[in-house]
């Protein structure tokens, strides 16, 4: 996956010049912000979302109102936000994946290059490879002995079907030749309870969702999904190194809203949500979950990049024969 640079010290920059504009810029809302987030409390969106919106509330001095809507790999959240008013006041904090990828799988009422706005990336969130503690394996290479050597008794979860943590366990089986079943699941910890539990010996999960599991040996870590190791799990090998090039996903999670949203209150989503995202409090707060820190993208340059990722996954679909459980 292409992976485009983000610079902290910009948005950091950026938000000081926009103080001087502070109450243009945080005229924005003038009732409560309802933000919505594709998955279940405790999910990785979800841990955004709510780092960012108690920033974001003392700054607008409005609530930020946490609204999960989870499944079909995201499309309900997306038609709860396109259903809403147009008016900025409902804003969806979400993983690029959201856009890009389950649209290819499943038929959805909306057209993410069409039907809405990316406004400002908060972060990314790469995928990474664990296990069960009882699976006998050190790493990604042991693991595809493990399943060859179990033909047909090996499952993975996945945090929903169509989404990039399905997409890469299909990549895995196809690439190393592996009959392993999938096992979807709505949202990251109930998937991810199956994997502590052994029910289901392995997943590709997010970084900030398993990166404490990990370190509490709840669960194992066996490949990092991307082509350069985390800074969060530096001794975990990346699956490039490990033979799979192809396995590489490192997501950005932001916030979109409706397409039929003003551009001038866009930009003021924007600013108010780029100088809530510029603090010490939530940076901090981001890389202490298991997050790399995002950056500021301009609406337009966050446009582009889900249209390449988007002809980007269509070309991993028709390659891979991806598509959804019965």
């Amino acid at each position: 996956m292409t992976t485009r640079p983000f610079f902290p010290l910009r948005r950091s920059l950026c938000a000081a010049a926009l103080a001087f504009a502070l109450p243009a810029a945080m005229a924005w809302p003038d009732k409560p912000i309802r933000m919505i987030v594709p998955a279940p409390a405790g999910g990785t969106m979800d841990v955004v979302a709510r780092i960012v919106a108690d920033r974001l509330q003392a700054n607008t001095g409005q609530p930020v109102v946490v609204e999960n809507r989870a499944g079909a790999g995201g499309a309900i959240a997306v038609q709860a936000m396109l259903a809403a008013p147009p008016d900025g006041n409902t804003i969806m904090m979400t993983a690029s994946n959201v856009l890009t990828e389950i649209p290819h799988v499943m038929k959805t009422s909306f057209d993410p290059l069409k039907d809405v706005k990316p406004v400002t990336a908060i972060a990314r969130a790469t995928l990474l490879l664990v296990g069960s503690p009882n699976v006998p394996a050190k790493d990604a290479k042991g693991v595809v002995a493990w399943v060859k050597a179990n033909p047909g008794k090996v499952s993975f979860a996945s945090y929903s079907a169509g989404t990039s943590s399905h997409y890469a366990g299909m990549i895995l089986n196809q690439k190393a030749v592996l009959d392993m079943q999938h096992v979807p699941f709505a949202g990251s910890p109930p998937a991810l309870a199956q994997v502590m539990g052994g029910q289901i010996p392995l997943m590709f999960d997010g970084m900030a969702t398993s990166k404490k599991m990990v370190e509490a040996g709840k669960i194992q870590a066996f490949g990092v999904a991307a082509k350069k190791r985390s800074q969060h799990l530096p001794n975990v090998p990346t699956m490039a190194e490990q033979g799979y090039p192809e396995l590489d996903f490192s997501n950005w999670v932001g916030i979109i809203v409706a397409a039929g949203v003003p551009s001038a209150m866009v930009d003021k989503i924007n600013a108010a949500v780029d100088k809530a995202a510029a603090t010490t409090e939530v940076s901090d707060r981001l890389l202490s979950a298991g997050f790399e820190l995002g950056g500021d993208e301009t609406a337009e340059q966050m446009a582009k990049s889900v249209r390449a990722d988007f002809e980007r996954n269509a070309g991993i679909v028709k390659t891979f024969d991806i598509k959804l459980n019965p």
